[in-house]
């Protein structure tokens, strides 16, 4: 029998259905979480990076582009281009809105539940209306909102961490593309001098001032040299094709200008001994994984919150029939736990937060091998580099005037003149690849510490030309 509904119950049920209005309002901010990503680009990278949401972005995006690749394309600009036009990015950056609805899901509890009844014996007819809520949605609303908060900040991070590796590889394929663009040239004065080596060649033969084994040896070089030319163009054909996937680019967009050369050594590397301390303070994946392991110990105490009682729900009864007064009252539903203790769930969530601890671990451990590596290897790139241009190159230069000076008074034969120019030309393509080398370290160390650090090519003076 439903008796009378009480004063305390009544007051209750009002303050579970202010909780539940309350729950009901909140709402998605209109940059959907995206702020903070933005503002790591602009920290980190000296960048904007923005969501295309209109065809008014596009249009600003599509003249920003055109603006851009009307002059010499720089590191910089690509790597721009590439955090606002390239396409997965984007996407990407629309996953920060898919988990801040879920965060704002969160927030809100499940809708009430309405029942009619209407039932009829004879004369007499019987209605009965039920009003139900989910106390447990309420009960745990707050906790299953830190959870899916924590979430979305691991998101932010994760898809900021994304957007600087997009960054990290932009730029590495610049350096690749205008090292090649750059190798390519040199292979073709290459190859033009072998071409006037071998007809030099082939007139000194005709004549008898050259023997057969002197004239072989230029022809053979010459045809070496055009089979560097054809790989030299097709490697800076590729790593142009690279460049502009990672920035978007399509239809007459593609006919971007690079620089005719890398950009000369800075006067002195970064200096960065406390290399692991910067990637772990600076990291995003290493903050990345804390949230999720901070997700994971929430869910686990939801999982222990919600082990016996995962249905409790509360509802308001009202009864009326036919020559009757009408009757009120409450109800409750409970789950009964007689074949699922929860136990399952538990050790679930136990699993998930050990597996996300390790994962921390193990993210933490990479990351300080990868700063210390990375560093090593720029300093390692930037000697080397150095050697080339202080040592090699200048040596090279050196013996190129001497032999000419021997072959002017005529102590030198020409084809010792012919294979000091072969001897020159391989120094050379060394010293572009040192340097090519170098700034890639470049990048990769700071991908690998978490952010641009300075002496970046963007604003240094080029290089001579070889």
């Amino acid at each position: 029998m439903i008796g009378k509904i009480s004063p305390f119950t009544r007051n209750v049920g009002v303050l579970a259905l202010t909780s539940v209005l309350a729950a009901g309002c909140s709402t998605m901010p209109p940059d959907a979480g995206f702020g903070s990503v933005s503002g790591l680009a602009k920290s980190r990278l000296g960048m904007d990076a923005k969501l295309i949401r209109s065809g008014a972005d596009g249009s600003a995006l599509d003249q920003m582009i055109a603006d851009k690749l009307a002059k010499e394309l720089t590191a910089d600009d690509a790597v721009q281009i590439a955090l606002l036009n390239n396409r997965s990015l984007q996407a990407t950056y629309w996953s920060i809105g898919i988990a801040q609805a879920d965060l704002v899901q969160a927030g809100r509890l499940q809708n009430p539940s309405f029942g009619f009844k209407r039932t009829h014996a004879g004369a007499d007819v019987g209605i009965e209306r039920t009003l139900t809520f989910s106390l447990v949605s309420l009960l745990t609303a707050p906790l299953a909102k830190r959870i899916e908060g924590r979430r979305f900040e691991a998101i932010k991070l994760t898809v900021a961490n994304q957007m600087l590796a997009l960054a990290v590889q932009t730029r590495r394929a610049h350096i690749e593309a205008v090292a090649a663009s750059q190798g390519l040239d040199y292979a073709r004065q290459v190859s033009r001098s072998a071409e006037a080596s071998a007809e030099l060649s082939g007139r000194m033969a005709a004549v008898g001032n050259a023997s057969q084994l002197d004239l072989a040896r230029e022809q053979a070089f010459y045809a070496e040299a055009i089979g560097a030319v054809g790989r030299a163009t097709r490697t800076a054909l590729a790593n142009r094709e690279k460049l502009t996937r990672l920035m978007g680019l399509w239809g007459k967009n593609t006919a971007f200008t690079l620089p005719s050369r890398l950009p000369e050594l800075p006067v002195s590397p970064v200096v960065a001994e406390d290399a692991e301390a910067i990637a772990m303070r600076d990291r995003l994946d290493i903050q990345a994984a804390k949230f999720e392991a901070a997700q994971t110990a929430s869910s686990l105490g939801l999982a222990k919150t919600t082990r016996f009682i995962n249905v409790l729900d509360l509802g308001y009864v009202r009864n009326s029939a036919t020559d009757l007064p009408g009757t009120r009252g409450y109800e409750i539903t409970l789950e009964l736990p007689l074949f699922d203790w929860g136990t399952a769930r538990v050790a679930r969530a136990e699993a998930s937060y050990m597996q996300s601890l390790n994962r921390v671990a193990q993210t933490a451990i990479d990351a300080r091998s990868e700063a210390r590596e990375s560093y090593l290897a720029y300093r390692n790139a930037y000697d080397l580099a150095k050697h080339y241009r202080d040592t090699v190159i200048p040596l090279r230069k050196k013996i190129s005037e001497e032999t000419l000076l021997r072959y002017n008074g005529m102590l030198v034969s020409t084809f010792e003149l012919l294979a000091d120019s072969r001897e020159q030309a391989a120094a050379v393509n060394s010293t572009i690849d040192a340097l090519k080398e170098f700034w890639l370290a470049q990048a990769d160390m700071e991908g690998a510490l978490g952010g641009r650090l300075g002496g970046t090519p963007s604003n240094l003076e080029k290089g001579p030309t070889q």
